[in-house]
């Protein structure tokens, strides 16, 4: 479905800057070019104009550029006017072009027209946000990648082994011949199997991105005073967090983000978990609980000289049974005892000085591994956590077919249903209103 009208948007970001940019896409683009700057362009070609108003008044000069479509990021005619960055100079610009006929633009319009136009499938589409919003290095080189269309020829590649497959089963439904085993014939398990291979190997890959995406919640809790502000402070690497020897000087959660090796890692630091009646402290207890059930793992401060007591397995007893857990033993330097990590009781047990630092490194590279990154993640494209979902509904399938073998129609059926689930990641199979809630998170001009 096409779209008729033309949307208009200030393309950069909020505030000033040396540059600002207009972007107009739609079937006025050219007339709205001419009305700016007295003439349309020559096609892809950048001149240095006057941009002016319906007096004919001088709104700036810079930089105009026009593609007619289909070759445009839209697929549609598209005008960019390049200004002078100040935000009342770019409200004068837009107003001009929304004056002449253009609409503005939502969220995410541009590249929701570019997505229906063909310019780019679903997951390209969700990578232009990814590279806009990416925290990291590794998170922005990996929506690169993405937006490129690496993780969409992947899903291409699966998807044809799989289309292959069922174009196999149903003919030999559709034109059975008696006395052949078309199944072992056709080697439909090894296939199957192969198949199954792929996926896990991208399932992976994709789980990375989706790591460098959205990284990891770590949360600290323990006791008052066993030096959860100190540790948050160490993996921060600067004083987010109050540190004094009074316990209970935490009474609220103090987030911070960081990251390690290019994984982001939000650190959250919260009230000494004890018995109070303080009511400023009460909250910051209730708060405390409230951010464990959203954490992607918790570290269990405890004083080494003390080692675990009754309070510390009552708190973990209160913990999610799924949540990975690490045992941290702080305060390693007033027992003049070495940094250390060990494994006892399946559990991990790190021993470490929040003051001094000692130790620290084991931790980081305890949540690397707890997070599930694996040292050759450079490579790894973006991923979302709707591709991961439907990632798994195509094993899901799979793996049911695989039982089905010697139930052709059955098993031609999870494998339609296997291509459907793959086909919504590159958006050949997506419902409109998943894609009206994917594009209105992007930023208005983009």
């Amino acid at each position: 479905m096409r779209v008729v009208d033309t949307i208009a948007a200030i393309a950069t970001a909020p505030g000033s800057g040396g540059i600002g940019v207009v972007r107009v896409s739609g079937p006025a683009s050219s007339s709205i070019a001419e009305a700016v700057l007295g003439h349309c362009p020559s096609p892809r070609y950048a001149a240095y104009l006057t941009f002016r108003d319906e007096k004919n008044s001088l709104i700036d000069r810079g930089i105009a550029i026009y593609y007619p479509g289909p070759h445009s990021y839209t697929g549609e005619d598209v005008l960019e006017l390049q200004a002078h960055g100040g935000p009342a100079l770019m409200q004068i610009l837009l107003k001009r072009c929304l004056a002449l006929g253009a609409r503005q633009a939502e969220p995410g319009e541009f590249t929701r027209r570019a997505y229906l136009n063909d310019k780019l499938d679903l997951a390209q589409a969700e990578a232009v946000a990814d590279v806009i919003n990416a925290a990291t290095e590794a998170a922005a080189r990996s929506a690169v990648k993405s937006l490129s269309g690496e993780f969409s020829t992947r899903i291409h590649e699966l998807l044809q082994q799989l289309i292959d497959l069922r174009l196999y089963v149903e003919a030999c439904l559709d034109f059975p011949e008696e006395d052949i085993d078309f199944i072992s014939q056709g080697r439909v398990a090894e296939k199957l199997a192969h198949v199954a291979a792929g996926l896990d190997a991208v399932f992976r890959e994709a789980k990375q991105g989706n790591l460098l995406r959205e990284g990891l919640q770590v949360v600290l809790v323990g006791q008052p005073n066993v030096g959860k502000s100190s540790l948050m402070n160490q993996l921060a690497g600067e004083e987010v967090a109050i540190v004094t020897s009074i316990a209970g000087t935490t009474r609220d959660t103090i987030k911070n983000s960081i990251q390690i090796n290019g994984v982001p890692l939000h650190i959250i630091d919260t009230a000494g978990l004890r018995e109070t009646t303080d009511e400023v402290e009460l909250h910051g207890i209730t708060r405390t609980w409230r951010a464990l059930e959203n954490a992607g793992v918790a570290l269990l401060l405890i004083d080494a000289a003390h080692g675990i007591g009754e309070m510390e397995k009552s708190i973990l007893e209160r913990l999610p049974q799924d949540l990975p857990k690490i045992w941290v033993h702080n305060k390693i330097d007033l027992e003049s005892t070495s940094p250390n990590i060990i494994q006892q009781d399946g559990n991990t047990h790190i021993y470490l000085s929040a003051k001094t630092g000692d130790g620290v490194g084991l931790l980081r590279q305890c949540l690397l591994e707890i997070a599930g990154w694996q040292p050759s993640g450079e490579g790894v494209f973006m991923a979302r956590d709707r591709h991961l979902l439907a990632l798994n509904t195509v094993h899901e399938h799979l793996d049911v077919a695989e039982g089905l073998l010697i139930q052709p129609e059955l098993f031609a059926e999870e494998l339609r249903l296997a291509q459907d689930a793959l086909n919504s990641i590159t958006g050949e199979f997506t419902p409109d209103d998943l894609l009206g809630e994917i594009f209105s998170r992007f930023c208005i001009g983009k």
